[in-house]
């Protein structure tokens, strides 16, 4: 049996050192909903890998420097 990773992000942190951006503000740059956003940083929801670029580029970083397992 194949175990799940569990994949961490630090997006919260990001925005926070990104002039305090906003989840809203977020969401309408990478075309998601608010609730996505929130979702992400609790660890609820895993984006596609479409939409972990397209944050990742939000913030100028490298994927994995945004998005990363934890053993």
């Amino acid at each position: 049996m194949t175990k799940k990773l569990n994949i961490d992000n630090c997006v919260r942190k990001l925005r926070f050192n990104n002039n305090e951006m906003t989840q809203q503000e977020l969401a309408e740059l990478v075309h998601v909903s608010r609730q996505t956003i929130v979702a992400i940083e609790k660890q609820k929801y895993t984006p596609s890998l479409e939409l972990a670029f397209k944050i990742s580029l939000a913030f100028d970083k490298e994927i994995q420097e945004v998005f990363f397992t934890t053993e």
